[in-house]
């Protein structure tokens, strides 16, 4: 069995694809609630199964945990997540597995009884929070070998296991190593081993590859512009990272010993078998106002401080370190729920990293965010998170995902060999008395600049979200509803710009085949002005003229032109 024949990651113009069964695949994903696949019988009795297919979903991320494999130390048992395994097989479902190992949110909680009660083998983490007095963590200490050495051991036995079982067929298409790593409470571990280590210098390749990164993440850079001066193999975590904040050295040192530790794991997986593997990560902010919180706690959010989140974690200032620790992850994919979509869809997509959002909010606003992700960030998938305690009918993603799954192969094309002519976008609710002209969503396509605004109604206007294609020669795929689209030739020349001709479009949702239903003009494209992608329910305001048609298939095509004009044309 070759990697070209299971499940792997294929690199594109800007970033890669996930490959499954030969063929590029975009997730349309939904993370299950922590012990939701803990129990095949559960998975069946509850008809989940049914009900994540009723949504459209073609992947489930859910938890194994090591205490689950292993109960007792060399007794593995995967019977569970065999059965798991064969009826994802019979609803046509893809899976990715969250190997909840030693560490699961910063806690050591899903590890085994026996690592649990063996603190002589398995240390634990100390923290003196705010100043007060040691105390022990249920964290295992990433200095603690003994630790990395037996959770590599079970997670290289799963993904032998995994590639005995389900290599033929790739039902799993991906493993995530541990869950949201860095430790809380402190901002480091204050055990003796720790200290000691703390005051040692900075490993030598560490600082070497830091200085030698031709392209830093913006946030690394921003906090730590003195890194080119520090003398390799000498200075102290405090020396080369604490000059200006203490705080920074610690979650530095955090950061590579506990990267250093999921290497160890990630590695012995890969091994055994190599699809890919990637870590997420608990967010912080430094700015609580760019958070989207309204009557919820500002510490949901992730926290402003090291060890308010955890420290050590791979966040965007902290990646960098993780990107040469851990060379065994293919990728570092964030939980979004609070902070600010487009940026953290930037800050991860980084250096044309893989971007993939393993946990995000599952109501209407997360997930209508989900086609800027797709269609402008070039997302492998986006998990809205605990999407199986909502029946079908009323969650979000059912209306989002069947519009994605019918137009999928168009978007796969376009994010491997077209990015730059692609552009996803969304419109959240309108607010009372909301009087700040929004700004519009913008792109250069081919010869065009494209311009995405909310769709004009004569009431009050509704939220929306879409994807924007150019298909080459001013020729645009428009999908999505509630939102207007014009264009603006880039060429100077040019005396006037509009739209040729349009037609609504119904898909073949198995093939992803478009046939025109009917031929738009008039009051659908404001006579040649910009394409109405309406919304299913537009309101009129009032205004005793329906000009605006209720949505149908929310697929359109458009053919945008311009002209040239010399003086005698006037």
């Amino acid at each position: 069995m070759t990697v070209t024949q299971i499940p792997h990651l294929r690199k594109t113009k800007t970033s890669s694809q996930l490959i499954v069964n030969g063929e590029p695949f975009l997730m349309l994903s939904a993370e299950l609630h922590n012990s939701t696949l803990s129990s095949a019988k559960y998975m069946r009795d509850d008809k989940i199964w049914a009900n994540m297919r009723a949504m459209h979903c073609n992947t489930l991320l859910g938890s194994i945990s090591w205490e689950q494999i292993e109960p007792e130390e060399g007794r593995f048992d995967f019977s569970n997540i065999d059965e798991i395994i064969m009826d994802a097989r019979k609803h046509d479902m893809k899976l990715v597995l969250l190997w909840f190992g030693t560490y699961k949110n910063a806690l050591s909680t899903y590890v085994p009884a026996w690592v649990k009660k063996d603190v002589k083998r398995f240390p634990r983490a100390h923290v003196s929070e705010a100043g007060a007095k040691i105390r022990t963590e249920e964290f295992v200490s990433p200095f603690c070998e003994a630790g990395w050495t037996a959770d590599a051991k079970a997670f290289g036995t799963l993904m032998r296991h995994l590639k005995e079982f389900d290599g033929s067929y790739s039902t799993v298409i991906m493993v995530q190593v541990e869950n949201e790593t860095g430790i809380l409470g402190d901002s480091r571990d204050r055990s003796k081993v720790a200290n000691k280590k703390f005051t040692e210098p900075v490993p030598k390749d560490l600082v070497e590859a830091l200085q030698s990164h031709k392209n830093p993440h913006p946030e690394f850079a921003k906090r730590f512009p003195q890194i080119k001066e520090a003398k390799a193999g000498e200075g102290t975590w405090t020396d080369v990272f604490g000059a200006d904040n203490a705080i920074n050295a610690d979650e530095m040192f955090m950061a590579d010993a506990i990267s250093r530790y999921v290497e160890k794991v990630a590695a012995a997986g890969k091994a055994e078998y190599p699809i890919p593997l990637y870590a997420n990560v608990w967010l912080n902010f430094d700015d609580p106002s760019t958070l989207d919180l309204v009557d919820i706690p500002i510490v949901v959010g992730g926290g402003a401080t090291a060890g308010v989140y955890p420290s050590g974690g791979p966040c965007p200032h902290t990646m960098d370190i993780w990107k040469h620790n851990a060379p065994s992850l293919d990728f570092v994919a964030p939980d979004l729920y609070f902070h600010d979509y487009e940026s953290t869809c930037k800050n991860y997509r980084h250096d044309d990293q893989v971007f993939f959002i393993p946990e995000q909010r599952r109501d209407e606003k997360g997930v209508r965010r989900v086609w800027l992700a797709y269609g402008s960030y070039l997302a492998l998938g986006c998990s809205p998170f605990g999407a199986d305690s909502e029946p079908a009918e009323v969650s979000a993603l059912t209306r989002h995902y069947k519009l994605i799954h019918s137009v999928r192969k168009q978007i796969l094309d376009a994010q491997a060999n077209r990015p730059e002519d692609m552009m996803g976008f969304f419109f959240d609710a309108w607010q009372e008395g909301q009087k700040v002209k929004e700004q519009s969503w913008t792109k250069k396509m081919g010869d065009f600049e494209v311009f995405v605004d909310r769709a004009f109604v004569f009431g009050k206007p509704g939220h929306g979200a879409g994807i924007v294609i150019h298909q080459g020669n001013g020729k645009f795929l428009c999908i999505g509803w509630g939102f207007n689209v014009y264009f603006k030739s880039t060429n100077p020349k040019s005396t006037f710009t509009g739209i040729l001709h349009a037609e609504e479009k119904e898909v073949n949702p198995e093939t992803c085949e478009l046939s025109t239903l009917k031929v738009l003009g008039g009051d659908e494209t404001r006579s040649g002005e910009f394409l109405i992608m309406p919304n299913e329910d537009p309101d009129y305001g009032g205004f005793p003229i329906a000009v605006t048609i209720p949505s149908r298939t929310m697929i359109a095509e458009c053919w945008a032109y311009s002209i040239e004009e010399d003086e005698d044309d006037f």
